[in-house]
Formats: C-alpha cells, structure tokens, sequence
C-alpha cells in the first residue's frame, strides 16, 4: 500500500497558504487540511506579546484535532494531502506527520496589505476598531511573531517560493517540484 505524502504549506498570515492548499488539493483530487479549521479559544498561549518574549515556542500552539486527522490517515490513500500548517515542521507535535514543507516567504508588507484586504475590505467588516486593533497589535509584537515564525520555518522547508506569483503559478511550481522528487 502505497504511502501518503503530507506536504505543509507554511508561511505569514496572508502569504496564499490556504489559497494554495485548495488549489493543489482541486489538482491532485485529494484532501486539504487547513490550520484555521483546528484552531479554538485554547490553541494559543493567552498572551502572545510575553509568549513571544519568553521565546516564541510554537510547539505551544495546540491543534490536537489536526494531529488526530492526520494521525488517522486518509481514506483510499490519496497521492497527497496538503496541509496548511504556518509553521512548517517547528511545532513538535506535528512534525514527524509532515513529509515535505514549501514556504511561501513573501514580504510581510505584502501579506499585511492581503489580511486587511481579506478581513476588512472583503467581507467589508462594519467595525473600523477591528482594522485599528489588528494595526496596533501588528505594530506591537504580530509582526515580529510573523517574521520569527517564517525564520522557524525556513530552517526546514523543502522548497522556498519568495515571488509573488498567482495561485496558479505558484501551484505549478510546486507540481513541478513534486514531480521533480519522483525522478
């Protein structure tokens, strides 16, 4: 029986990650996993400015549900499943589930401008205080969090893409690499 290969789309919030894993898993007719879907009231450390003080521990943020999932495989064994996982394989409870990483390492100016377009112009947010908080809190330590968590990241991806491609593109490249690994 032939094994599934989980592959980790990680990077910022706003870098494509969850664009990305729809694409491939629509290309590949095979599952999606993806990290917002898992997250509760309990995943992150309550105070994230002294989370990231004392050192930024991502294996501190808990997705037991993802684990399981992935834990428990996949019905009729697809190829692939892509997971949205920004981490990469830094949070030691998922990183042996995890075959290969592909960072989407893009400027953080770009993936701020994509959040606020995604959160407060998209689904036109009726409340200005939200963008003004989310600003402050970027400001004061999300930005930092974003940049070392992307470094984590770094350390262990398999394929880094730093352009700014369009989903499409940016899921060629990753097939080709895919591909590239079967030869």
């Amino acid at each position: 029986m032939r094994k599934t290969v989980v592959v980790a789309i990680s990077g910022a919030s706003g870098c494509g990650k969850t664009s990305l894993v729809k694409v491939l898993s629509a290309r590949f007719g095979c599952p999606g996993i993806f990290f917002d879907d898992y997250v509760d009231t309990r995943s992150y450390p309550r105070n994230l400015r002294q989370w990231h003080a004392d050192g930024a521990d991502v294996s501190k943020i808990k997705t037991p549900a993802m684990n399981k999932a992935l834990e428990l495989g996949f019905a009729g064994r697809p190829e692939y499943v892509f997971v949205e996982e920004p981490f990469g394989k830094a949070r030691s409870s998922i990183a042996s589930l995890i075959d290969y990483v592909v960072l989407l390492d893009l400027p953080l100016a770009l993936c701020l401008s994509r959040v606020i377009n995604r959160h407060f112009v998209l689904r036109q947010s009726d409340s200005s205080n939200a963008l003004q908080d989310y600003l402050i809190k970027y400001q004061d330590h999300l930005k930092e969090i974003y940049a070392d968590t992307v470094s984590m990241a770094r350390r262990n991806c398999d394929l880094s893409i730093t352009e700014a491609l369009s989903v499409e593109a940016c899921a060629d490249t990753v097939v080709d690499w895919l591909q590239s690994l079967r030869v």
